[in-house]
């Protein structure tokens, strides 16, 4: 795809969003989220301190496995493929905006490359069960 024909439909994409953005808002109490029932669960936050991230461990480019602590394993799925990153013996985990991590926003990996460190935006997070953690193949297990 070239850059000409990408950017006039980018336009037109924005254009249609605004639209659709408009008839939304218009629509007013109809789409409000209700609240919360009294007595209900509120979802448990799962954050960790990049500096608490021990090792790490990969068996694809689009997984990484990191051990937080002594027991808690995360698994960080990345927007895209991280070139060598299964094959690395070190990575980097960089928090943007703090030290601290809880969605997949909060959170990029650094690979090294051949052709210099690779960035790789993660999309999402989540804190395996114990029981995932022991059905990981030995080498995705941190």
């Amino acid at each position: 795809m070239n850059c000409k024909t990408a950017l006039p439909f980018a336009a037109q994409s924005l254009a249609t969003m605004g639209v659709l953005a408009l008839s939304l808002a218009a629509s007013g109490p109809a789409l409000a989220k209700s609240p919360p029932e009294p007595g209900a669960a509120k979802p448990k936050s799962e954050c960790f301190w990049t500096r608490q991230v021990n090792s790490f461990a990969s068996n694809d480019d689009r997984i990484v496995n990191v051990r937080v602590g002594v027991k808690d394993v995360y698994q960080m799925e990345m927007f895209g493929h991280c070139n060598d990153v299964d094959w690395n013996n070190k990575i980097a985990l960089v928090s943007r905006g703090g030290s601290y991590i809880c969605t997949g926003m909060d959170a990029e990996i650094i690979s090294p490359s051949p052709i210099g460190p690779q960035r790789c935006p993660v999309s999402k997070i989540r804190k395996l069960t114990p029981e995932e953690v022991k059905a990981l193949p030995k080498h995705a297990r941190p």
